[in-house]
């Protein structure tokens, strides 16, 4: 008896368990008040409540095992307790919440209920697990022929249920821990290891590969008590059984996870999107959390690194763990409680168990702390930042464990022109005549082009010391151009990081690669001593759109739908993800903004604000008043940096269409191709990458008929029609522009010969006027950085000037001139100043005034005289 109460007391949580139960029978009949209760103690104690079906409805019916699973899941010990506390004292529980729990199994937070949504349950389901429940507490606490098939009639019932598999013996040892055996993942395997003094008896009765029947189940517990009763047995109640299967699997995995970060191995970052998912909601509230794996599948593993990152302008990473399970597909019947879209599968998926070990959510390390570590700049999650599963290599991952725990020393990130380049280019290429050299250069990693003689390119200072060294070499009557171009473009325009096609003759593409180094001139090769070093990507034999040029070295970069085509060649979902460095973008702010547009802050937060609000904007305003600068750089201050790959820019005019804009058919060898236009692309690439902002620029669209171009997509742009989709006039797809879009139109305001924008397109745009800005701070600094006082004079000028055409009653305001025209980045010589006054705002004042000279000849009086006083 003694030894029974040194037990009881060892498991103290055992006896608040067993009563919970006791007080929960009651509720078998009076579930609406059960749920009201527990409703109520999730918003006393401010947690989100559980019970909500995948509709967004309150679920109307409880089990008790899924009372107990409240605080039987991956929560945190603060949340357990005070659930335990709060519903115990609901329900009238007498003894005190315990505060220890190792060794209590714990359900997937993903299946915490023991019974499926409504629109998969049967009427059933959840008063079988009742009547469950009951006979389970009656066969312990009363154990008879009587008692046990009830139990076991009840017990076969339910197992069959949607909902139930391995779930039901954890919660039987929930309601009495020394009755029933708990056969979770840590149980079985445990039971089953050739050293467990289980092990024997066990496998002869089940190899727990399946839930077993109520028979085998009673079976299985009878050889465990039975092991029980021998004095020199180790343990000798099912509670001592589960904590030393917990304290052997938990102790396993973190040796695992140990052995991983001893043994250099890689780590794994999980994302997740505030939008659909409240990540840190999840991360507060869970100490164990259940990860989709999209990527990787086959490369995550158990007992690796893992880290939680949350997406968007101000995320980064909220949380560090051990994965405790190689990925798995689960059916998952309930919805989830942190999910906000609606949108999460309910059916089976593969997924993680993270367990985590360390919360950052008051310290996230951003997206900014990895662009300032050479380490963590070419992280994966940076270079593709919209994936679910990103790898991390050991030393990335060191890096990210040494900023939480408090050792981390910052390396500088190197800014090399690899890095920094604004945009990679692509070239097609011959690996020899014929592409002989081709299996060679692939196997060795490298691409070479020949003119050996030439010696080590880079003593050339351009491409016509080039040519003239090709003549002397190889004979005077040829022009050598084509061959020049190829010989400096090889060694000085091809950067790393380029993408590289390799072409046999004119019809075959042949591989794929990305450039690995700079130039290189080996003299001990004995033919193709210009080299570089290569990734190849992929090595086959593919059909090359069209014919290919018959040039050895050719950048393709500005023929965006032919590297479309060549690109499509190689996609293939099985194939190995490509790694690419990362084009790190300049930073760019508010004050940046401020100081190169003229405008003050005032104006500049109207702007930024009208654009955010209403997403389509026509900048309006005179000649020079810097409406195209402004334009990108307006959208650079809202990105945050000079990211050119989020910024488009077109220009409207007078032949423009539709089939230019959207979509349209092109000819082709074959006759036509339905060809995308530059606002279908990027659309459909604003769309794929929703969590950033990208920007749309329109120069001069009111020269092109604007309902003709934007055709069926001038309701699509609209802000209130944003996402919505309308089917395509060329194609039979459905359409839509994505709400992180954003159009920037400019217009000229003192164009005559252009019509008046109609009212259709004035609706869906915000105007803005841009005006002269010669009073503005960043002006005054033009014009002391000029220190001139001709330039001065003149500036004083064209402000009478412009106050002059405002008063024009054939002119008006949108006919002033701009500063711009006023801006340069040459020393403001007088040669300078005449060139501006004779060649750029004369010609200007005699298109204003063709049919008054005696005002031309006023205003190049005044404006001349500036100079000459």
């Amino acid at each position: 008896m003694d030894s029974n109460i040194q037990l009881k007391n060892q498991f103290a949580w055992t006896s608040f368990y067993m009563e919970f139960a006791d007080k929960l029978l009651p509720y078998k009949n009076n579930r609406s008040h059960l749920l009201e209760l527990l409703k109520d103690v999730y918003n006393d104690l401010g947690l989100r409540y559980p019970f909500i079906e995948k509709d967004g409805m309150l679920i109307d019916d409880i089990c008790p095992f899924t009372v107990f699973g409240c605080f039987n899941k991956g929560i945190s010990n603060e949340n357990r307790i005070a659930l335990m506390k709060g519903i115990g004292s609901k329900l009238g529980v007498k003894t005190s919440v315990p505060t220890e729990f190792d060794g209590i199994p714990l359900l997937n937070n993903m299946k915490a209920w023991f019974f499926a949504g409504k629109s998969k349950r049967k009427e059933d389901d959840i008063p079988n697990l009742w009547d469950t429940f009951e006979a389970g507490l009656n066969y312990a606490d009363n154990p008879s022929e009587v008692s046990k098939s009830a139990f076991i009639a009840c017990y076969d019932k339910v197992r069959k249920q949607l909902g139930i598999k391995w779930n039901l013996t954890m919660g039987l040892y929930w309601v009495r821990p020394f009755s029933y055996l708990n056969l979770d993942d840590r149980n079985r395997s445990y039971l089953t290891q050739d050293s467990s003094p289980y092990y024997a008896n066990i496998t002869k009765i089940s190899n727990l590969k399946q839930l077993p029947s109520a028979k085998t189940y009673l079976d299985l517990i009878t050889v465990c008590k039975e092991i029980f009763a021998k004095s020199d047995s180790p343990y000798h109640s099912f509670p001592e059984l589960s904590h030393i299967a917990w304290a052997t699997t938990t102790s396993g995995a973190r040796n695992n996870n140990i052995t991983s970060t001893a043994n250099k191995k890689i780590g794994w970052i999980f994302q997740g999107n505030p939008k659909y998912y409240d990540v840190m909601g999840a991360i507060k509230d869970l100490d164990v959390v259940t990860w989709s794996v999209k990527q990787y599948h086959n490369q995550i593993k158990k007992g690796d690194r893992a880290y939680i990152w949350v997406s968007g302008p101000e995320g980064g990473i909220v949380a560090s763990g051990v994965i405790l399970c190689d990925p798995e597909i689960r059916e998952n019947n309930e919805p989830d409680p942190y999910d906000l879209s609606g949108d999460i599968s309910t059916g089976e998926r593969l997924v993680v168990d993270i367990e985590l070990t360390q919360k950052i959510t008051d310290a996230v390390i951003k997206r900014e702390d990895f662009l300032a570590d050479e380490r963590l700049k070419n992280a994966n999650i940076i270079s593709f930042p919209n994936v679910t599963n990103s790898r991390l290599t050991s030393e990335q991952a060191d890096v990210i464990d040494s900023i939480i725990n408090g050792t981390y020393i910052r390396i500088e990130p190197k800014n090399s022109d690899e890095t920094s380049a604004p945009l990679r280019r692509y070239w097609i290429y011959a690996p020899g005549s014929n592409s002989s050299k081709w299996e060679e250069f692939y196997s060795q990693g490298i691409m070479g082009i020949g003119w050996d003689e030439l010696g080590d390119l880079k003593q050339y200072p351009s491409k016509d010391a080039m040519k003239a060294k090709m003549k002397e070499l190889y004979g005077a009557e040829y022009s050598y151009i084509n061959s020049a171009l190829a010989t400096w473009q090889f060694a000085n325009e091809i950067k790393v990081g380029d993408i590289v096609y390799a072409k046999k003759g004119m019809h075959k593409v042949i591989g794929r690669g990305i450039v690995e180094s700079g130039y290189i001139f080996d003299a001990d090769r004995d033919e193709y001593k210009h080299i570089r070093k290569i990734k190849w990507t992929h090595n086959g034999e593919w059909e090359h759109p069209g014919q290919a040029v018959m040039k050895t070295l050719t950048d393709i970069t500005p023929y965006t739908d032919y590297v479309q085509k060549l690109e499509a060649l190689f996609i293939d979902d099985d194939s190995v993800d490509i790694e690419v460095k990362e084009i790190v973008y300049e930073s760019y702010t508010e004050d940046n903004f401020l100081s190169e547009v003229f405008m003050d802050a005032e104006r500049y937060n109207t702007l930024v604000n009208l654009l955010i609000t209403k997403k389509n904007i026509i900048l309006q305003g005179a000649p020079g008043v810097g409406k195209t600068f402004a334009a990108k750089r307006l959208a650079f201050s809202i990105m945050g940096q000079k990211d050119t790959s989020r910024v488009m820019m077109v220009q409207f005019h007078q032949s423009y269409s539709y089939e230019d804009f959207i979509m349209g058919f092109r000819p082709t060898k074959d006759g036509f191709e339905l060809t995308p236009g530059p606002f279908y692309q990027f659309c459909k690439t604003a769309q794929d990458d929703d969590e950033r902002d990208y920007f749309f620029i329109i120069d001069e669209i009111n020269r092109g008929n604007v309902s003709k171009i934007f055709g069926e997509l001038m309701m699509l742009i609209e802000k209130e029609k944003r996402g919505e989709k309308l089917r395509l006039l060329y194609s039979n797809e459905l359409f839509s522009v994505p709400k992180n879009l954003y159009i920037i139109g400019m217009m000229n305001t003192a164009d005559r010969s252009l019509a008046i924008i109609d009212y259709a397109l004035r609706r869906r745009f915000a105007f803005f006027e841009l005006e002269p800005a010669f009073d503005s701070e960043g002006f005054k600094k033009i014009i002391q950085q000029a220190n001139n006082p001709k330039f001065n004079a003149l500036v004083e000028q064209i402000k009478a000037l412009n106050d002059f055409i405002c008063k024009d009653e054939s002119l008006g305001s949108g006919f002033r001139i701009g500063h711009s025209y006023l801006c340069t980045n040459s020393e403001v010589t007088d040669e300078w100043l005449e060139s501006v006054i004779k060649y750029e705002l004369l010609p200007l004042l005699n298109e204003y005034w063709f049919d008054e000279p005696s005002k031309i000849e006023q205003w190049t009086k005044r404006l001349s005289e500036a100079l000459y006083d």
